[in-house]
């Protein structure tokens, strides 16, 4: 069966914030012009906003920009920050600190994403983009010069041993005059243009947080809608990266989450239990009181910054939103950035249509820095990289680059690759979790549960093992499987075969596409490829 083809002018792939706000951008400019644009929009999820997961505190600038009338059109904005909070945590105990200034929210509003980007694909649709959920690209497509000519899908069917079924579909391949890359942090497709054009040539190694994120039904007096907390310090020691985040929102709902910096050094170490451990702190349980949790989910996300920006454009594609890393690290916020890297793109791309100018270099990087998302990420671009030296000092630091630098400081800090950091497992204490009380901690499978995720089981595994021996020789042996610790889905298990044998179990059907383990695999021996088109979480409420 031959592929069909599908021409565009313009396709995007993914349907998160950056990916939907350049297909809105790319309409306006030619219904303004009175021109016809094809643009198509593909996302992997099933639906919509499925995949999409963030704290989230919306600064709303750039959607100000993309929709001035925003609150006519009814955009789910219904959580206006009223007051912020800034702890730190002791195993008992709970100091308030001033709140820095990246993280004041005066003027922001609490929000669910997933919601936020079904409302932008309905405006996306009514200005007549075409949005394909429920396929994910899984090819990018070149010419004969090597240059990008657009993607094409996964074949659907496919049984796990690479043969067809009765359900076989040939991918379908979409062609476009430019195409932008949208697929969040960690891109499946990004990776392969990373490489293949040199696009980090120029910057430092990108590094990453896993982001663990429960939404809780609450009714007690504690309960503050509009209210913003964030704590650093305990559960986690002095030299692991990481904070908490407690979004009160409207309806009785509270978004509760934790951040731990993949550059951590224990391999015993679990993101997910260490927050589950947070909630039980003497100043954080009693909100959890008589609630009930309704919603979980889990992302890695850029923390890189500013000097791990790869070069944004190639011949007939671009990078947009945390595909290229926009994430603003003190803000703990990345979707106006994205949203706004999106519609400059937008911007860039139409010009050179109109134009006729495709042949030669957009100028897209150029236009993002005449930007305020590129003075904004400069300026920050310092503080992560400061915590390498752990919490007090990085603490000291960015207060001194914040308040007198101001973010001009003559020197920039270098990113080190958080596969390379972990310390062997006999140089490391084992972490004694306690087991949870299914009240207010749970366990990794019954959070699964919550994220609707679903995978037909006779396919492909989409978690590729470059060498399985290695697994077992490096990752059990040197780090003591650090994959079965830091995976949020019990993806990841050590079996014992018929001769007593350890091998490793990938249970790639509870896998809720958090990319933690393309990231943080000692030797980088896991490869995350998208499973069949639709499959995976399908968050409602994140």
């Amino acid at each position: 069966m031959q592929r069909e083809s599908i021409p565009f002018d313009v396709v995007i792939v993914g349907a998160g914030p950056a990916g939907l706000s350049a297909a809105i951008r790319l309409k306006q400019l030619a219904n303004a012009a009175n021109s016809e644009l094809s643009v198509c929009v593909l996302d992997k999820a099933a639906n919509v906003g499925g995949h999409i997961l963030s704290g989230a505190v919306l600064e709303p600038r750039a959607l100000a920009e993309l929709f001035p009338n925003w609150q006519d059109l009814d955009a789910p904005l219904d959580t206006p920050v009223t007051s912020d909070e800034f702890l730190l945590l002791s195993a008992n105990k709970a100091t308030r600190l001033p709140t820095p200034k990246p993280m004041c929210n005066q003027g922001n509003f609490i929000i669910s994403l997933a919601k936020l980007c079904r409302w932008l694909s309905e405006q996306a649709q009514q200005l007549g983009v075409e949005i394909f959920p429920g396929f994910a690209a899984t090819e990018v497509l070149y010419d004969d010069n090597g240059g990008v000519i657009g993607v094409a899908t996964g074949d659907m069917g496919i049984d796990k041993h690479g043969q067809h079924t009765e359900r076989y579909q040939p991918g379908i391949e979409l062609h476009a005059k430019q195409t932008l890359f949208a697929e969040g942090c960690r891109g499946s497709l990004t990776k392969i243009l990373v490489e293949k054009f040199n696009l980090a040539r120029n910057a430092e190694p990108q590094t990453y947080g896993l982001g663990i994120k429960e939404v809780w039904e609450v009714n007690n007096e504690h309960y503050q809608p509009g209210k913003v907390i964030h704590t650093i310090g305990w559960p986690l020691d002095n030299h692991t990266y990481g904070g908490s985040f407690i979004y009160q929102m409207n309806d009785n709902k509270v978004a509760v989450g934790f951040v731990v910096g993949l550059d951590y050094q224990n391999p015993y170490l679990s993101p997910f239990q260490e927050m589950q451990r947070f909630k039980t702190h003497p100043h954080i349980k009693p909100l959890f009181e008589g609630a009930k949790r309704i919603a979980y989910g889990a992302r890695a996300l850029n923390e890189g910054g500013f000097q791990s920006i790869p070069e944004l454009s190639f011949p007939g594609g671009l990078l947009i939103g945390c595909s290229a890393g926009f994430l603003n690290v003190p803000k703990i916020k990345g979707n106006h950035t994205a949203m706004k890297s999106g519609m400059v793109a937008a911007e860039t791309v139409f010009s050179a249509i109109k134009k006729n100018e495709l042949t030669t270099p957009l100028l897209y990087k150029a236009a993002l820095k005449k930007s305020w998302v590129w003075p904004e990420l400069k300026r920050v671009r310092n503080v992560r990289p400061a915590f390498r030296w752990g919490l007090w000092l990085g603490l000291i630091y960015s207060a001194i680059d914040t308040y007198i630098f101001r973010g001009r400081a003559p020197w920039t800090f270098k990113n080190h690759p958080d596969n390379k950091s972990l310390k062997p497992a006999k140089d490391c204490q084992k972490i004694d979790y306690p087991k949870p009380d299914g009240v207010l901690t749970f366990d990794r499978l019954s959070s699964v549960y919550l994220t609707n995720t679903f995978h037909e089981e006779n396919q492909p595994c989409h978690l590729q093992l470059g060498d399985p021996k290695r697994a077992i020789d490096i990752n059990y042996e040197v780090f003591a499987s650090p994959e079965s610790y830091y995976c949020p889905a019990a993806v990841y298990e050590i079996q014992l075969d018929d001769k007593q044998q350890p091998y490793l179990q990938i249970n790639a059907q509870n896998c809720i596409h958090c990319k933690t383990c393309d990231i943080k695999d000692p030797t980088q021996n896991i490869n995350w490829v998208p499973p069949e088109g639709g499959g995976g979480p399908n968050y409602e409420e994140l």
